[in-house]
């Protein structure tokens, strides 16, 4: 498995280990992580710290050139929130690691020129179904379900 994408998925997995909901992400700048989150909603009781946001937040504030030259790597499809925060930055490429638990934003994403990998890795499907099935509330909570 890819380094980064393990990365991402070890972000995941403290984030359910926190109380969270396990989905985790990193940006890559120049084969380097600059930026490293989990989802920590339920952590921080915030409404907008996705995975994907929390590693925005966490790789600070960047020039668009670098933001440009990114790749980020989420575990699960980008919701609209997340996807925006993807076009604002401008971020080319996205890795990400299941789609089936949830379809995120991708052809809005795919429209704007970003290219998506989806790699449907067993361990991100099951940390989501697993999750799904044990917290389906807090699960619709984060979707904008409920």
């Amino acid at each position: 498995m890819d380094k980064f994408m393990r990365a991402a998925i070890d972000e995941a997995i403290k984030g359910k280990e926190e109380g969270g909901i396990p989905i985790g992400s990193v940006i890559v700048y120049q084969n380097e992580i600059i930026g490293r989150g989990h989802n920590r909603r339920v952590q921080s009781g915030s409404p907008i710290l996705h995975g994907e946001m929390d590693a925005f937040e966490n790789a600070g504030r960047r020039s668009a050139s670098v933001y440009r030259q990114c790749t980020l790597y989420t575990t699960l499809s980008p919701c609209s929130m997340c996807s925006g925060a993807i076009l604002l930055y401008e971020i080319p490429k996205i890795i990400i690691g299941e789609n089936q638990t949830f379809i995120g934003e991708e052809q809005l994403l795919k429209r704007r020129g970003v290219e998506l990998e989806v790699l449907q890795d067993p361990e991100c499907i099951q940390l989501m179904q697993d999750f799904i099935i044990e917290s389906p509330e807090l699960w619709n909570e984060d979707i904008g379900t409920e």
